[in-house]
């Protein structure tokens, strides 16, 4: 082990990143190791809103998304509250408790999509990944944080470089651990020049395919679809299928020209991983495998994985 590490956090995404920072918060000295830098990393494809959860009462993801909440506020970089519209094809489909969500309002009837059942309002910060990452990155770093790209091959390889490790490899975890529920999710990025538009939309409940966009700026990232699948490679039929629905919901985007088609895999799991567990000497917490909510929970998680290392 390394006398000046007190702590090895594997993956610099968001959930990475965000653990090394809470650890430097519990007075460690962290060592971040990944394939690949923060820009290139999974979560550089997301297009983020932060909420709302609709997790059932009980569920850990409530607490995880409450503390992100707390964490990312306006004057976070690449962070904004923005009002939108979410809403579902069937007619009656509104989330018990959703009156109490900042913003709500039931859509007027001039305001419901073509094809939307229901739809209503809501106030949601949103993320643009870019600044975001970077800011996060900066401020590890500056607190005397080390981020090296550098594989770890291993569990017990990163067990003889600190005696604390984080587990914070995305997909990677898979050769890492074994974990066979952990599956990529093929998720195509869609982003156009904004022609204007100032609220996002969400389609839910997500299914294979939905309509989705939030503005960043002068961009508009567009969503989406979930399919287990390995496969990066765009494909321009579902990238044209993915803006006509968006294009259904806001005329503008039909003819916005498209600035970066791009496909990521999101860390499907049927649940986020998030224990510990021990190595001969070294403690290692587990905390991946969060598919499409990554940066939602991703200061919770953080905070539980910092403090299950720590206590």
């Amino acid at each position: 082990m390394h006398a000046e590490v007190d702590a090895l956090v594997i993956g610099a995404g968001v959930s990475g990143l965000s653990t090394a920072i809470c650890l430097q918060e519990a007075g460690l000295r962290v060592l971040v190791r990944a394939t690949q830098p923060p820009e290139r990393s999974t979560s550089m494809m997301a297009s983020a809103m932060i909420g709302p959860s609709f997790a059932a009462p009980g569920d850990p993801a409530l607490g995880w998304h409450r503390e992100t909440v707390r964490r990312l506020t306006p004057d976070t970089p690449g962070v904004r509250v923005l009002d939108g519209r979410m809403a579902a094809r069937p007619a009656g489909m509104v989330p018990p408790g959703v009156e109490r969500f900042e913003g709500y309002r039931p859509c007027r009837p001039e305001e419901l999509p073509e094809g939307y059942g229901t739809a209503f309002w809501v106030r949601q910060p949103v993320v643009d990944m870019p600044p975001y990452l970077r800011h996060l990155a900066d401020r590890f770093t500056a607190a005397g944080g080390r981020l090296v790209l550098e594989p770890v091959r291993s569990l017990d390889e990163a067990a003889e470089v600190a005696p604390l490790v984080a587990n914070c490899a995305g997909l990677g975890a898979a050769e890492l651990t074994g974990d066979r529920q952990l599956k990529p999710v093929r998720g195509p990025k869609i982003v156009v020049a904004n022609p204007g538009i100032e609220h996002f939309f969400i389609e839910a409940p997500l299914g294979p395919i939905w309509a989705g966009f939030i503005p960043h700026g002068d961009r508009v990232v567009l969503g989406g679809t979930h399919r287990d699948s390995a496969d990066t490679t765009p494909d321009e039929a579902e990238a044209a299928e993915i803006i006509r629905r968006c294009a259904v919901v806001e005329p503008r985007l039909a003819d916005a020209p498209v600035l970066e088609h791009s496909v990521g895999l999101r860390p499907g799991r049927p649940a986020p991983r998030l224990e510990l567990e021990k190595l001969g000497r070294a403690r290692i917490v587990h905390n991946y495998g969060h598919a499409g909510t990554g940066v939602m929970l991703s200061w919770g998680c953080a905070r539980e994985a910092a403090d299950l290392l720590v206590s």
